[in-house]
């Protein structure tokens, strides 16, 4: 069988999945519309012209993909800022799908809202003293950014609030830089492998199969993560390539950052498979459009792209994190 076939072949069989049981990380949203298909995602600043593989005798093969050497990073560039004393929102980049906030005040628990055009609301939670990057996953239009500190318990104090207007310059944009959830940068050792990875690739489609097939090959789904994990938790995609260990809300950040670092337009996705709690994601390809919805493959098109399927991982052992494979509704896209 031909390799892309057989890979294609593991969509008709994958059944399962891992639930993000415990992961409880207090985010809201709501499934927006997707983007058109018909549009080509936006590519990284600097990429080399063709790569090549090679065969067995060291010979160039056919040209390869093209791998981007240099991936998008966000910039809190200071040129439109709103704050106070402790609340710091740099949105000089909202036209690349992204805005930066920074908490330097004393408060131990700080939230981030985020209200979408759609009237739905995103939380964060702020690690604070350094500027962190969020998407604006809805693309055009008018959101609100509210900064809350905790005053006691789980009362929080509203501290800063601020209205922004958005338009973008790529729809896609929001899904190739990295955020909170799926944070990378130039020197981590997951875009160094992507690179790796891609120089082997023949093009888009064979690079999504062999970072597929190396996550779900290689990372472990960690039990006893899973059980102890506690709300605000965030994943550490080099932390995850080192352990080779997670659960889905790693799974699915580091095929994230390796997906995107590599620009491909990729959804870290939360929300339900039946009723289990879930993080999986999304991939935009260009001849096909955005593969998501259910875990199917009948030819034409592909859907659901879940790094924690048929992750090494016997049912029976994890059961008790496993949603029923279907209906999967998705809450938030990150």
């Amino acid at each position: 069988m031909h390799r892309k076939s057989m890979f294609l072949c593991v969509f008709l069989i994958l059944i399962f999945t891992i639930t993000f049981i415990g992961c409880s990380f207090q985010s809201a949203g709501s499934s927006a519309g997707q983007p058109s298909v018909n549009k080509a995602p936006g590519k990284t600043s600097s990429s080399k012209e063709i790569g090549t593989t090679k065969t067995e005798d060291g010979k160039p093969a056919a040209p390869g993909r093209e791998t981007v050497y240099n991936c998008l990073i966000p910039e809190a560039a200071g040129e439109i800022t709103y704050g106070n004393d402790t609340v710091s929102i740099d949105a000089s980049n909202t036209s690349e799908g992204y805005v930066m906030v920074r908490y330097s005040g004393d408060a131990a628990k700080v939230k981030l809202q985020i209200t979408v055009p759609h009237m739905t609301t995103y939380t964060y939670t702020l690690a604070g003293d350094s500027y962190e990057t969020f998407p604006l996953s809805e693309g055009d239009g008018s959101y609100k950014l509210d900064v809350l500190e905790n005053v006691e318990g789980e009362m929080y104090a509203l501290l800063f609030s601020q209205d922004i207007q958005v338009e973008t310059q790529d729809e896609f944009k929001p899904f190739l830089y990295p955020n909170q959830y799926a944070w990378f940068t130039q020197d981590d050792n997951a875009v160094a492998y992507g690179m790796e990875l891609s120089d082997a690739s023949s093009d888009d489609l064979d690079y999504v199969e062999r970072v597929y097939l190396y996550v779900i090959g290689n990372i472990v789904y960690d039990e006893e993560l899973a059980a102890t994990v506690t709300s605000g938790y965030l994943p550490d995609v080099d932390r995850t390539l080192q352990t080779k260990k997670g659960i889905c809300f790693d799974y699915a950040a580091l095929m994230a950052a390796l997906l995107r670092s590599q620009g491909i337009p990729t959804k870290l996705q939360i929300g339900y498979s039946g009723d289990a709690y879930h993080a999986w994601i999304s991939v935009y390809l260009t001849e096909i459009g955005w593969v998501d919805d259910i875990i199917e493959f009948d030819g034409k098109s592909w859907s659901l792209m879940d790094p924690t399927l048929a992750a090494g991982n016997s049912r029976s052992s994890i059961k008790k994190y496993i949603g029923d494979g279907d209906n999967y509704t998705v809450k938030y896209s990150y």
